[in-house]
């Protein structure tokens, strides 16, 4: 029957492929014996495959402290990690060895400083614009309590130049010759600090003078340098800037003070590398540079920082904005650790922190003001909320009502933005300049020339120019577009109202800007400035829409959009969704926002 023959068939099959699971069958007219011949035999396969994951096996080549080699058998040695380290610090050390010693302390405090009480020091640092000086230690990281480790004093504050130079009669011409009165709040405690050979770091507003803090110490200290091997031959401060713009200032300034013939050459990409290699080979004290090209000049064996012995992080929040602390961390690698280091800032974020505990010594912090965000206090500030479509008009209107002698820069977001406004102010017959980063580096250059000789009254610039830029006379900053960042807003209002003139900043505000309301009224509110009700009203909206995020994630509201859809629309304020509807009716179409252009004629 069918079912015995199935069976029979089942049987030869389990008989003939059944006797091993990893033999291969023979084929028909072969013995078993030839095939084993052939091919081996079951016992010999077993142990060809026992050989293979020995040989091959991965957790055999485990160290000793793995898990996986139980026996501890394994030949492969630990990495000593402290042993490292102690042999890199031995070699670092003899690395510096050869180097003569840094001379730092440069200071001698007279009677009249020396002998101040803890009260009169009190008193005077709450005159100049409340300084708070204190060990720095990120431990502490705000409290402002000293490093218990250091046992060094602070200096008292002066008040007078000859307090910190008089034993520097150069120094004291060069100041006259600049008609300061007197020092400002943070060159009066930076200068004992910067003399006596100690680290700082100075964190006071724009505009306050923090260049010339660090620019005369450094002349005074190179001046007292021995001289190194003639093997070594490069300079003896590096001053690192986080902008063209920033350090060719810096440079300028260096030139108003010619003391005791003190060189110095200015390095940035966008500019002749040939002309720089040439100023560097000829032989200069000072470099000031961006990290970019200096990298690229230390790399290419044009400068050599093993003479550096002053360095000075400018504007150190903004080079670590601008995704600078690989190329100052590899900077830092060749300059010998004995330096005095001096770092300044606008403000206090964790990364410069974070930098000043890794590469400074028990360094003094210094402080003028409040660690909050703060605008300076002799700017009028003023906020206008605008439509988008409004914002030109409204600055053509401004134009229109300033004073002959006014000079003012109008800030924009983009760089399309900046060359717009510039042509149709031209197509108007309003002369004014431009500046961003597509223009070529001479043309801005030629820029901020017009500007300053007065050629034109009108710059309009991206925030390539919200910091460094030095031109005394700058009367008004014109916010056409209210930054995202409010440091950013900060570094922009100190362009006027710098070395204790008065300034007027204005700032357009408009209801894509709901999100920076709340900081905005902060820095006003510190400020003493007026801040309009519909500035609040802002806020509280943008706040409100936070909270419901927070409490119903996801959630959607009464017309059934969801409230966290990325759309940017207010609740309460009527806005418009991004189809055109408003929130969910179609009542009228919504007013084009930065998709364009739109200029009254």
């Amino acid at each position: 029957s069918s079912n015995n023959r199935d069976a029979k068939q089942s049987s030869f099959s389990r008989s003939q492929f059944g006797k091993s699971s990893n033999r291969r069958c023979a084929p028909a007219g072969v013995e078993d014996d030839d095939y084993d011949a052939l091919f081996g035999s079951d016992e010999e396969k077993s142990n060809d495959v026992k050989v293979k994951q020995d040989k091959y096996n991965v957790t055999s080549a485990c160290p000793p402290a793995s898990i996986w080699n139980i026996n501890n058998t394994d030949p492969t040695k630990r990495v000593d990690w402290a042993k490292m380290r102690r042999t890199d610090t031995a070699n670092d050390m003899s690395k510096w060895k050869e180097f003569p010693p840094v001379i730092k302390e440069f200071y001698q405090e007279l009677p009249d400083i020396a002998q101040m009480s803890i009260e009169d020091v009190q008193a005077l640092r709450a005159e100049k614009n409340n300084i708070v000086v204190s060990w720095f230690d990120s431990s502490t990281k705000d409290n402002h309590e000293p490093n218990s480790n250091c046992k060094l004093s602070i200096p008292n504050p002066i008040y007078e130049f000859a307090h910190s130079f008089h034993n520097y009669g150069d120094i004291m011409n060069e100041i006259a010759k600049q008609g300061f009165v007197e020092p400002s709040p943070i060159q009066c405690q930076a200068w004992p600090i910067a003399l006596k050979g100690y680290d700082f770091i100075g964190i006071a507003q724009t505009g306050t003078g923090k260049t010339l803090a660090f620019l005369l110490p450094a002349l005074i200290h190179i001046d007292n340098q021995p001289k190194c091997k003639p093997a070594v031959q490069g300079p003896k401060a590096l001053i690192l800037s986080p902008t063209r713009e920033l350090a060719i200032q810096i440079h300028q300034e260096v030139q108003k003070y010619s003391y005791r013939g003190i060189r110095s050459a200015v390095i940035y990409g966008g500019s002749s590398r040939k002309n720089q290699i040439f100023q560097c080979e000829s032989g200069v004290e000072i470099i000031i540079a961006t990290p970019g090209r200096l990298n690229d000049l230390v790399m290419s064996n044009v400068i050599d920082l093993r003479s550096v012995t002053f360095l000075v992080l400018d504007e150190a929040d903004r080079m670590l904005d601008m995704g600078f602390e690989p190329q100052i961390v590899k900077i830092l690698l060749d300059i010998r650790p004995d330096r005095q280091t001096i770092m300044t800032s606008a403000t206090w974020p964790e990364d410069v922190r974070r930098i000043a505990a890794r590469y400074m010594r028990n360094p003094i912090q210094i402080y003028v003001g409040t660690l909050d965000l703060a605008a300076v206090h002799s700017v009028r500030q003023d906020i206008e909320i605008a439509k988008e479509e409004e914002k030109f008009d409204l600055l053509l209107d401004f134009i229109g009502r300033m004073d002959a002698e006014d000079k003012m820069i109008v800030f924009v977001d983009r760089k399309s933005t900046a060359d717009a406004i510039s042509s149709e102010l031209i197509r108007k017959h309003i002369s004014c300049q431009s500046i961003h980063g597509d223009r070529e580096q001479s043309d801005r250059e030629q820029a901020l020339e017009d500007l300053k000789l007065g050629t034109v009254s009108i710059l309009i610039a991206t925030d390539v120019a919200s910091r460094g830029l030095d031109i005394q006379d700058i009367t008004v900053v014109f916010n056409y577009d209210l930054p995202k960042s409010m440091e950013d807003y900060v570094h922009r209002v100190g362009r006027t109202g710098r070395a204790g003139k008065t300034g007027y900043a204005i700032s357009l505000v408009t209801r894509e800007n709901w999100g920076s309301a709340g900081r905005l009224i902060k820095i006003l509110e510190e400020a003493g400035q007026n801040v309009p009700g519909e500035l609040r009203e802002m806020a509280e909206r943008f706040k409100t829409m936070q909270d419901r995020k927070r409490d119903f994630p996801g959630a959607r509201n009464r017309y059934g959009n969801r409230d966290n859809d990325g759309e940017g629309r207010f609740f309460g304020l009527g806005s418009f969704n991004s189809r055109g509807g408003r929130n969910g009716r179609d009542r009228e179409k919504p007013p084009v926002m930065n998709s364009g252009w739109t200029f009254s004629s």
